[in-house]
């Protein structure tokens, strides 16, 4: 039997306690032996040193920590040290992010309350919520955080606001009476209590029937802990890079070190030869200008208020296919807002959101003023008399003080310009029946400055049209007949069927000097009048933003605690409902297993009543299909599939600490609209790193080749070892990242996500790398040769030409990295940070060739005027061959 289904006795019964007394000392101190304290328990946690090491077991970080052992070999000390600085300022990054990143469970702890009022032995006393036990009665009124799970026994106008836990929107009435239906979700448990959340208005006493980590909050932090964070489609893409150049690298200081044997050269020559080339094949440099990359996006991220907490998710948002959203305060403003009215017989909607007293009042497309239609104003007038809400300005912004259903109304009566205190000059509230919710309504007695008096009420419609004997209909009163209650019916189902929550509001008047003692009397042989029909309204940029998003082929998701008819209405609204897209709710989840939701999730637009184990399910679904998810979210419901997700978003705004610290991105704006922003600097970002990733190893293959080649034709080696070194170093570093601060190309939304299996060599960068690569190693051989074969006693100044034409051509090839399509795509001087970073590199060669103290150290002499038109010729070659190659195609 399930305690929400036990009347009072039954409960103290199962529970061994007394409603009366509480718990006995001694059945305490048991009790906390058998269960434990009243908190959340952490899994075992790595040591910081671990979690330190950990950080370099990456494949990358150990193919650079391999190229440092070879630098060494070499002598080439300053490269060990800046190799192993990389390694370093890698492994601290993301040792302090992850350090970071494991705060969730800590944010979960400060939900919990600090102190509760127990019944111990007969008396209440406040205690930590540490010390609660299965059994305790506890007592909560407004502004209490609930310290346990909590079968409530006693309400008195009880409401508690649970939308960390469920996604709604509003507070839950609360009631005390059992309850026989069956539950989809927390959110329809009305005569429990949850740890953690909060009581907004009315007061109540609760049996404790779990605690710790079998609370509703406890769960969550088991699957927190449990979730497993997912590596990003860029760590997987360099990780496979990793594996393909180490053994690239293996295989060619075999390869190079066998055939100078062959050949006769000396066996130490060509091991330092091989090794320099193994050297070459790896951009040492990668992982940091990956690095630098990152952070520069990250800093743009700032200004479009995203804050990203951890650096790969930023390329992993732009390949994000699926984005899952919660609906309340992500999607919507999270302020209720009155929409629509009506009065007998006659409905009109309002204009303006959230909680600023701004909009008009249409009759169908015609703007009226309230105050020319009485039955509106009267409406609007008894709305705001039977009302305890006040708005506050905070920082120029108003905040609601009260119940968000009473702030829509208020805000409703002031867009039509009435107020307090103008109201205060006309009536004066004498008595208040406040809101129960076994009534329903809530009531004030009211006198006006003639002396009458009234009484006004407001509740839901059902119940208030039962109390009623009369309408105001066109402006007169008319007595409440059979048609006319089905005309009030017809209007509420019409608010329902646009996922309205309606309030109707009635009113008599009674005797002057009249006193109403009970509820009963005053709430009898009312006349009704309207309807106030309101809805948490969807922020205004974000259809928008949802439709951009299905341009660049991402699908949008709503995963939301609200109730179906809402969530259906916000999504239809919103444009992420459409067709023949399904909703699956909480209770069609349950039933399934992730295999047969998988079966069906892509067809799927909106999940409604779901729980934080459904959120889990659908992500993982997602996932097992291919798709690279993006959960976003701001309550405690949302951290285990934040953390789970390929990418976690929460809102820094409404967000709960537990869902930001399990997150990867934040929205400092809350706006769903700044997610777009964020996928197109994702996108650029990784479409940055494959232009540098195509530049890095297209010049690594060009040098390879040029030594390749040219011990298959027994000639001498082109580029002694401390030169190859240099050119890595020269070319590898400043244009390299350069192109990292590349500006997006402006299809970059209008293009598809990315698969997340998408190869680092996909799309034809693997032929554009091996094409230019062999180009460049060609140019430079040729380069060589020539001037070798005219001067074959000087092979140090033709060593030199080919060390100049090598970079130069590297240097030219760069311009043309920054389109898939060729150099001619873009302006090749659009990137003033490339322009500059390739004149700095081409000074760094020039020195080592023309000034003597390095030509002693790089094996260099000074290359005369003529020979450096041969050089610039030979180093265009590469480029402006196949670009050539693509004007011919495109003018076909």
């Amino acid at each position: 039997m399930k305690f929400r289904e036990m009347n009072k006795q039954e409960i103290e019964a199962s529970l061994g306690t007394s409603a009366q007394h509480g718990l006995k000392e001694e059945e305490i101190k048991l009790r906390q032996k058998q269960h434990g304290f009243n908190e959340l328990r952490e899994g075992e946690k790595q040591s910081a040193l671990m979690l330190f090491l950990a950080q370099f077991k990456d494949f990358m970080v150990l193919v650079l920590l391999a190229a440092t052992l070879v630098s060494g070999l070499l002598g080439e000390y300053i490269d060990s040290i800046a190799i192993i600085a990389i390694i370093l300022i890698n492994g601290f990054l993301g040792f302090f992010q992850e350090r970071k990143a494991e705060k969730s469970l800590d944010a979960l702890k400060q939900m919990a309350a600090p102190q509760v009022q127990i019944l111990r032995e007969g008396n209440w006393v406040k205690k930590p919520s540490r010390e609660v036990v299965v059994g305790d009665i506890i007592k909560f009124s407004s502004g209490d955080r609930i310290g346990a799970d909590l079968r409530i026994i006693e309400a008195v106008s009880l409401e508690i606001e649970e939308s960390a836990l469920t996604g709604e929107s509003v507070p839950v009435t609360k009631i005390a009476e059992p309850l026989y239906h069956s539950a989809e979700s927390i959110g329809d448990e009305e005569n429990m209590a949850f740890m953690g959340t909060m009581v907004t208005r009315g007061s109540g006493v609760g049996a404790v029937v779990s605690i710790g980590m079998d609370t509703s909050m406890g769960k969550i932090a088991d699957l927190l802990q449990s979730a497993e964070t997912m590596a990003t489609p860029l760590q997987r893409r360099l990780e496979q890079l990793g594996k393909i150049l180490i053994t690239a690298a293996l295989l060619l200081t075999i390869i190079v070190v066998a055939i100078g044997v062959l050949q006769g050269q000396d066996l130490y020559t060509m091991f330092l030869a091989g090794v320099s080339l193994a050297v070459a094949a790896i951009p040492e440099g990668l992982p940091a200008i990956v690095t630098v990359a990152l952070s520069l996006g990250v800093q743009r991220m700032i200004k479009q208020n995203s804050i990203v907490r951890k650096l790969p998710a930023v390329e992993t948002l732009g390949c994000a296919s699926v984005i899952c959203s919660d609906k309340t305060g992500t999607m919507t403003q999270n302020k209720m807002t009155v929409t629509n009215l009506w009065s007998g017989g006659t409905s009109w909607t309002v204009s303006g959101t959230g909680y600023e007293p701004e909009g008009e009042f249409y009759d169908g497309e015609k703007a009226v003023k309230p105050q020319q239609e009485k039955s509106l104003q009267q409406l609007l007038t008894f709305g705001l008399l039977c009302n305890n809400s006040e708005l506050v300005d905070r920082d120029g912004k108003n905040i609601l003080d009260g119940d968000p259903t009473e702030g829509a109304m208020l805000v409703a009566a002031l867009k039509a310009g009435l107020t307090r205190d103008k109201l205060k000059k006309s009536f004066t509230v004498i008595k208040e029946f406040p809101f129960d919710s076994t009534r329903k309504m809530m009531s004030v007695v009211v006198k006006d400055d003639t002396g009458k008096q009234f009484v006004v009420t407001k509740g839901a419609p059902d119940v208030l049209v039962s109390h009623c004997e009369s309408v105001l209909w066109d402006n007169k009163l008319q007595l409440l007949n059979k048609d006319l209650r089905h005309s009030i019916q017809n209007a509420v189902d019409s608010l329902a069927a646009q996922a309205l929550r309606t309030i109707a509001v009635g009113y008599k008047q009674i005797g002057a000097g009249t006193v109403l003692l009970r509820e009963e009397e005053a709430e009898k042989d009312l006349t009704f009048i309207g309807l106030h029909g309101m809805i948490d309204p969807p922020r205004p940029e974000v259809k928008e933003a949802v439709k951009e998003c299905h341009e660049a082929g991402i699908k949008t998701v709503m995963i939301t605690g609200d109730h179906v008819a809402t969530a259906k209405a916000i999504a239809k609204q919103l444009g992420i409902l459409k067709g023949k897209d399904k909703v699956l709710d909480g209770r069609a989840l349950s039933e399934m297993s992730v295999q047969e939701l998988e079966n069906v999730v892509e067809d799927v637009a909106v999940f409604a009543r779901v729980s934080p184990e459904h959120k889990l399910k659908i992500v993982k679904a997602l996932q097992n299909k291919g798709h690279v998810v993006a959960m976003t979210g701001d309550g405690v419901n949302d951290a285990p599939a934040i953390k789970s997700a390929d990418i976690g978003i929460s809102m820094g705004i409404t967000g709960t600490d537990v869902a930001k610290e399990s997150s990867s991105l934040i929205l400092l704006d809350d706006n769903f609209a700044t997610i777009k922003s964020a996928i197109k600097e994702g996108r650029n970002i990784y479409e940055n790193i494959r232009k540098f990733i195509r530049y890095l190893l297209a010049s690594n293959v060009g040098e390879i080749l040029v030594m390749f080649f040219a011990m298959l034709l027994a000639l001498p080696l082109p580029l002694v070892p401390i030169q190859i070194l240099w050119v890595n170093l020269v070319t590898d570093g400043l244009p390299a990242l350069a192109l990292g601060l590349d500006r997006p190309e402006g299809d970059v939304m209008k293009r598809h996500p990315r698969s997340p299996n998408e190869g680092v060599f996909s799309r034809g960068l693997g032929w554009k790398i091996i094409s230019r690569g062999f180009l460049i190693g060609l140019s430079t051989l040729a380069a060589f040769m020539i001037v070798y074969k005219n001067n074959p006693e000087d092979l140090v100044y033709a060593q030199t030409v080919a060390f100049a034409t090598l970079v130069l051509a590297q240097l030219i090839h760069v311009f043309d990295c920054r389109s898939e399509k060729s150099i001619f795509a873009r302006n090749p001087f659009g990137n003033k940070y490339l322009v500059w970073a390739v004149l700095s590199s081409l000074l760094l060669v020039l020195i080592v060739i023309y000034y003597p103290p390095l030509q002693l150290i790089f094996h260099t002499v000074p290359i005369l005027a003529h020979d450096w038109f041969l050089i610039a010729g030979l180093a265009s070659v590469p480029t402006f061959l196949l670009a050539g190659s693509f004007l011919i195609s495109k003018s076909k």
